[in-house]
């Protein structure tokens, strides 16, 4: 059976998700969905990075003291509570994940330091003095280069300017075969933008990197030399392999490694194209095999931050327009791995444009004229596939991870119903007692729908089983998902329930035009 192992990043608990954050959920979450139904067998790794600097600065600032003034327990206590935040956010907002890894777990220790021997015994740790910049925002050291106006171009701060005896990675050494990869295998770094950006970063900017700090009163001890802690990302970037077994269970690893696909964004790709694969090759472990890295959100235009008051909670925005809703406008909105921009205001526009009257009226009608004029039994389904190539070219946008194109295409069903109820008018067939052809028409619209309702499954799952449940298909889970894209009688002779309203009128929520 094949498999497909998918990655989130994991994010910093120094603060709660928000919007940008869920999307990246979001995003894996509908892969992974889709692979699942593809009868692949399917590991989804996310969760949180807790052995930052910014998360012990952060316990700090919740305690009202310097960072040195507070204790390994009182930091462990902040990420605790602050992981927990995660976490349940995640349930709250469905995602399925199978693994939530935190990077403070006695399993990924274990990983991180028999993946740091393996470095090791590869002779590419050695001893060195860093002088330079580092950005606890980004949790990096930045080179003068890329400072602007003095400052770090992400998040618009000073760095700490440092000089400190570290270990080094013979990060350099792995330039001309980081090169040679990417070449051979050009489906390594998504979308093609980011891979020219990393090529040219690995061919004229590769260097040694430090890979630990003096410990503070945080993070792991670098092995053998208890003074150092792990820099933080020669850490977390583990995750992905001690999240399947890296270090505890062999059997585990060798079954999900190398992971199919690291979904990212922009911000952290060095890190991930870069860095990473080095690590790996250095540690004699096979490369992911995608790395895809979409872009960054605005709120109506403007960068999201707790300064301007625009941060976005993803269970509020759930709450108030439901998280089917959400989910299909963060797709259907955003190009996947291009920048986007979050607007409420569009949000109720396709709201009301392409759930309310697309989606819900479309499902509401086909149901109710079934209901009226076959006392709700669906008539028999002829042999005319009013789909097409559609499943065809959905399936090749999920295989390219674009997102937003398979949901287009996803949502092109509810016009071809709509156009065959505007061509046929069935009330009209009804009045005029042509019953084989009224027949015909609504068999077709039901399995329309059914279609319909499938391809939006790794969109919009909850609204996917209303209306197979209506349809006397809540079972569909239990078949081939190749059985279920054919077009046939799967519906013929099903008793139709009622369907609510899949997509209420918001209330309260003014809608412009």
């Amino acid at each position: 059976m094949a498999k497909f192992y998918c990655t989130t990043p994991i994010y910093y608990v120094n603060d709660r998700p928000h919007i940008g954050h869920a999307y990246s959920t979001f995003a894996a979450d509908a892969l992974v969905t889709w692979h699942r139904l593809s009868g692949e067998s399917v590991f989804f790794l996310t969760g949180t990075d807790e052995n930052a600097q910014k998360n012990s600065e952060a316990a700090a600032k919740r305690l009202g003291v310097t960072p040195a003034e507070t204790s390994r327990a009182q930091v462990q206590a902040y990420v605790d509570e602050m992981s927990a935040v995660w976490q349940r956010t995640w349930d709250t907002l469905g995602i399925r994940y199978d693994r939530f890894i935190r990077t403070t777990e006695p399993a990924h220790l274990r990983g991180v330091e028999q993946f740091i021997a393996a470095v090791q015994e590869r002779g590419d740790i050695y001893k060195g003095t860093y002088r330079g910049w580092y950005c606890v925002g980004c949790e990096a050291f930045v080179p003068e280069g890329d400072l602007v106006e003095g400052k770090c171009a992400t998040h618009l701060r000073v760095p700490e300017r440092i000089e400190e005896e570290n270990y080094f990675f013979r990060l350099a050494k792995y330039r001309d075969a980081l090169l040679a990869h990417i070449e051979q295998h050009p489906e390594f770094i998504q979308p093609e933008s980011r891979r020219n950006e990393i090529v040219a970063y690995i061919r004229d900017h590769l260097a040694d990197i430090s890979i630990s700090r003096p410990m503070r009163n945080w993070g792991i001890p670098f092995p053998g030399d208890p003074a150092q802690a792990v820099y933080v990302w020669f850490d977390a970037l583990g995750n992905y392999l001690t999240g399947v077994g890296y270090g505890t269970d062999a059997a585990q690893f060798a079954q999900w490694w190398p992971a199919d696909l690291h979904l990212i964004g922009k911000d952290i790709i060095k890190f991930h194209c870069a860095l990473w694969p080095a690590m790996l090759l250095s540690a004699g472990i096979p490369l992911p095999r995608r790395v895809f890295a979409h872009g960054f959100f605005t709120i109506d235009g403007q960068k999201m931050s707790k300064s301007l008051g625009n941060v976005v909670d993803p269970v509020v925005s759930a709450q108030r327009y439901g998280l089917d809703a959400l989910r299909f406008f963060l797709f259907r909105e955003i190009s996947f791995g291009g920048d986007g921009d979050f607007s409420e205001a569009r949000l109720a526009e396709r709201y009301a444009a392409e759930l309310q009257h697309g989606i819900g009226n479309f499902a509401a009608r086909t149901i109710a004229m079934v209901r009226k004029y076959t006392d709700g039994r669906v008539p028999a389904i002829g042999d005319r596939n009013l789909v097409g190539d559609v499943w065809a070219r959905y399936a090749d946008a999920f295989d390219r991870a674009q997102l937003h194109e398979a949901l287009a295409i996803a949502t092109e069903l509810v016009r071809v119903g709509d156009q065959l109820i505007e061509q046929e008018r069935p009330w009209e067939l009804a009045k005029r007692g042509e019953t084989d052809r009224l027949h015909r028409v609504l068999g077709e619209l039901v399995e329309l729908l059914r279609h319909l309702a499938l391809l939006h499954a790794p969109f919009t799952p909850a609204t996917t089983d209303r209306i197979l449940t209506a349809l006397g298909q809540e079972d569909w889970r239990s078949h081939a998902w190749t059985e279920l894209q054919q077009w046939g009688r799967r519906t013929e002779g099903a008793v139709l329930r009622e369907l609510p309203h899949l997509f209420p009128p918001l209330e309260g929520v003014p809608v412009r035009g």
